[in-house]
């Protein structure tokens, strides 16, 4: 099983704004970890944690460059191009950055889409998941 972590998931844990969804991610990224190999994120997700991270006011517990370091241990970042931006323009999603992270996980070939905004991705060929409901699909 593969999965697409989306940008808002992967933020709950640095920027831990939303204690509702925090234990939820934060168990989900520990899944990942023992599990290398099987989460996937976009590579534009990247340039998007850092942005935020390296902005926070006051600064955060989490340096943007390390927590990057770390999260690339065991996530892969999905190779995109001009032929996966392509796809992304034609999908039926109002927001670019989500079609370009269902083009990522198209591209990489993943079950799921793992997002706290499911309603970004009712267009989308690849099924969302909460990060709970991915975690009550499989065993921690």
């Amino acid at each position: 099983m593969k999965i697409l972590l989306d940008t808002d998931v992967l933020l709950d844990v640095p920027l831990a704004g939303s204690q509702r969804h925090f234990p939820d991610s934060l168990t989900l990224l520990n899944w990942c970890e023992n599990h290398a190999g099987t989460a996937q994120m976009a590579w534009h997700s990247l340039s998007n944690i850092y942005y935020l991270l390296s902005r926070q006011k006051p600064p955060g517990r989490f340096d943007a460059r390390n927590f990057l370091r770390d999260l690339l241990n065991f996530v892969v970042v999905v190779p995109t191009g001009t032929a996966q931006a392509q796809i992304a323009l034609g999908l039926p999603l109002p927001d670019f950055e989500d079609a370009l992270q269902v083009s990522a996980a198209l591209h990489a070939g993943v079950d799921y889409i793992i997002t706290r905004n499911q309603n970004h991705y009712r267009s989308s060929p690849v099924r969302s998941l909460t990060p709970g409901e991915f975690l009550s699909s499989v065993s921690t």
